[in-house]
């Protein structure tokens, strides 16, 4: 009998080895359990026919060999657990945006523990109509970034953002760690996160990977207006209060006044990287998926804080940064707004101390519209193509402090004609034309080709 259990639990642990050896898929957590229950009814029934043979036998010498056997039942359960939690290869995660973050992005929060690395990249050929500006063709690999996450246990984890742009650290080119975050899940309502992460602001700021957004370049009042890529170091809250409604709740160090410019407070951002943080400055974000219409989300958010970083005198050089956000998808069809809105007190002080003109306001906002037509085209196909349309407004000098003139280079408009191809959901091609104006200076229209990947 004992012989029988051994042969047992040995069979049932070179199962998963012999699948490891042979190189071929792994079972999944529910295949593996049951798999211990199989095992378990087997042994079950053995001891069952053990008794049987041992009914008008010594009592204690069957006794003895009932413990036996759920001493081995004990090491089996044992070793399977171990099988399935340490030698399971995850199955590949559905790519799907969880707690605000891309798709790519969120794959940790999807394995059942250890490591988890995904990633994205993009390039683009871009022609000018114009060679004014300094402005020439040019072929550019823009970016390619690596996601490396490990989940600890069920309720703590480990998720960064590694950037290397323009293909190299020479001409112009750097690595930088765009987040680098630890996750504590203690309710759906409140988690805790704390590290180098993404100000939840804006459509782009926390989901940027190409395959979702229109066009080769992200929309411009997400980097004039609202300076993504923005990441900061900080800690806060997120989590699920209500059914479809989600926030996310920082404070982190304030950006620095001292970079600000006319063309806006992009500058100011200090990326984490031995950052001024005599200010300190609050960040939320709500969103609502609204239930009555499938695929719409409504949200808004806000930044707050000073930003002298006391380098600006005896300024707070309070910094205000409001936006409100729509989207809808519904089957075919993407529509997107969003309109920002900021003010900066002590704007004069600054623009003294920077020597030009920083605006005291600074607004923008655009709208989008894509509408997949392959559907109509190719009933059976399950690619992607989207005609889409982009307009923008934007002037990061709205008001002018008192004492300085406004600028009219720095307000401008985009008007934005492109397609979108996805010959799967993780790869996409895109072409566009742009058309930027402003009300004064000339802006040379451009063309852009590119392609982009996430896995």
């Amino acid at each position: 009998m004992r012989t029988v259990v051994r042969l047992s639990s040995f069979m049932a642990m070179t199962v998963v080895i012999s699948v490891v050896a042979a190189g071929e898929k792994m079972p999944s957590q529910e295949e593996m359990w049951r798999i211990i229950q199989q095992q378990q009814q087997e042994i079950e029934a053995l001891k069952a026919r053990l008794e049987a043979r041992s009914e008008g036998g010594s009592q204690a010498k069957t006794e003895a060999e009932v413990k036996e056997v759920k001493r081995q039942t004990s090491i089996l359960a044992e070793e399977m657990e171990k099988v399935r939690t340490l030698l399971v290869i995850p199955e590949e995660p559905k790519y799907k945006s969880v707690y605000g973050l891309g798709p790519a992005a969120s794959k940790v929060y999807q394995v059942g523990k250890g490591l988890s690395i995904g990633g994205y990249g993009e390039g683009r050929y871009q022609i000018f109509t114009d060679d004014q500006n300094g402005k020439q063709d040019n072929a550019d690999f823009v970016r390619l970034v690596l996601y490396t996450g490990y989940k600890f246990n069920d309720w703590i984890l480990f998720n960064s953002e590694i950037e290397f742009e323009h293909a190299s650290t020479g001409k112009n080119g750097e690595v930088s760690v765009e987040f680098a975050a630890l996750d504590f899940f203690l309710d759906p309502k409140i988690n805790f996160r704390a590290g180098m992460v993404l100000l939840p602001v804006g459509f782009l700021n926390t989901i940027h990977e190409p395959p979702f957004y229109f066009g080769n370049n992200r929309p411009e009042v997400e980097q004039r207006i609202i300076p993504s890529t923005w990441r900061e170091f900080g800690a806060g809250l997120f989590g699920e209060i209500y059914p479809g409604l989600t926030y996310t709740t920082y404070v982190v160090n304030g950006i620095r006044a001292s970079d600000f410019e006319s063309s806006g407070i992009r500058g100011g951002r200090q990326g984490g990287s031995k950052a001024k943080a005599e200010n300190l400055a609050w960040v939320g974000r709500l969103d609502y998926a609204v239930p009555q219409l499938t695929g719409l989300t409504v949200g808004a958010a806000a930044y707050l804080g000073n930003s002298a970083q006391d380098e600006i005198g005896s300024a707070g050089v309070f910094t205000q940064l409001y936006e409100g956000h729509v989207q809808w998808k519904y089957r075919g069809l993407e529509f997107r707004a969003l309109g920002a809105w900021s003010h900066i007190d002590d704007a004069g002080k600054v623009s003294s101390a920077v020597g030009e003109t920083v605006g005291e306001q600074q607004f923008g906002w655009y709208t989008e519209l894509g509408y997949n037509i392959l559907p109509w085209l190719l009933p059976e196909s399950t690619q992607y193509l989207a005609p889409f349309f982009r307009y923008e407004q934007w002037d990061t000098i709205a008001k002018a402090p008192k004492g300085f003139s406004d600028d009219p280079r720095f307000a401008r408009h985009l008007w934005q004609l492109g397609l979108h191809y996805k010959p799967i959901p993780n790869v996409v091609i895109k072409a566009d034309y742009r058309n930027i104006d402003a009300k004064r200076g000339d802006v040379a229209d451009e063309f852009n080709l590119g392609l982009g990947f996430i896995f």
